[in-house]
């Protein structure tokens, strides 16, 4: 009989799999916040990409979301229907322009509002230390700002 320990120590560090972690609880902190309005991440940042190119194609949308245009299609015929969005063109053949609706504009004054709340409950003075360090080092490196620049 060994008395010696053969389970292996902890593994090393990895920032993939902390950005990960840490990006998963984000996410579902933010979906849980964005439920009221009826309004998914991927959503939320499909309006936030027609919003940012407005009259954006298809193609675009989906480079943009790193997604299909097949998908964008689908997204974006769910977004036509719920009065969010509008293609200026809808006609085969031609060219899409899509752009947010006035609704869809209001809806995305409300999720930025909500994304306001989650970055300060994750990320803002009342959050955990370590948090608040990761969210200022991301905004910085981002931004090209030193952490707690304003």
């Amino acid at each position: 009989m060994t008395t010696e320990n053969t389970r292996p120590g902890p593994p090393a560090i990895s920032p993939t799999i902390l950005v990960i972690t840490l990006s998963r609880r984000v996410e579902a902190e933010l979906a849980a916040a964005l439920a009221p309005l009826e309004l998914t991440v991927a959503r939320l940042g499909l309006l936030g990409h027609i919003n940012g190119v407005p009259g954006a194609s298809f193609s675009e949308l989906a480079r943009m979301s790193g997604t299909s245009v097949q998908s964008v299609h689908t997204a974006v015929k769910a977004l036509v229907a719920a009065g969010l969005v509008q293609d200026r063109t809808a006609r085969a053949g031609s060219a899409s322009a899509i752009e947010l609706t006035d609704a869809g504009i209001r809806l995305l004054g409300e999720a930025r509002k909500v994304v306001t709340q989650v970055d300060s409950q994750l990320f803002g003075p009342d959050a955990d230390p370590i948090q608040r360090q990761v969210g200022a080092a991301i905004v910085a490196a981002f931004t090209g700002t030193a952490p707690g620049d304003s």
